[in-house]
């Protein structure tokens, strides 16, 4: 795929995946790598910004999972109120509400290799 192409995919996803949890988990990433970068670079002697690290990583995977049953909850309720529905509709839905809980294990595992990494650095 082109760089055109992924980047219009992209703001899909984040969007379809419900923009307050996967803008949020955006901005929990960057300020990931963000901080990964500047304990690399700067060091990080007292620990605290590998704490940091990995209170937001495991901050973002929960939200992530909180955007799935948040999700669910609302296709159920569609499902409720309309009785008969398709199945690829249900496969939509599930396939939307499981957007928000992957993004949020991929922040999960960028942040948690950069703990890794600063623990590597430190030895």
């Amino acid at each position: 795929m082109t760089a055109q192409l992924m980047k219009p995919l992209f703001a899909n996803l984040l969007n379809e995946g419900g923009p307050l949890f996967m803008y949020t988990l955006l901005i929990i990433l960057i300020i990931c790598i963000g901080l990964i970068v500047k304990a690399l670079l700067k060091g990080d002697e007292n620990g605290k910004t590998q704490k940091l690290i990995a209170s937001l990583s495991l901050f973002a995977l929960v939200w992530g999972f909180l955007g799935q049953i948040i999700g669910l909850i609302t296709a159920f309720d569609f499902i409720q109120s309309f009785g008969n529905v398709k199945p690829e509709i249900i496969a939509g839905g599930i396939k939307v509400a499981s957007l928000s809980p992957a993004f949020g294990m991929v922040v999960f595992l960028i942040a948690r290799l950069g703990i890794i990494a600063l623990i590597l650095k430190k030895k």
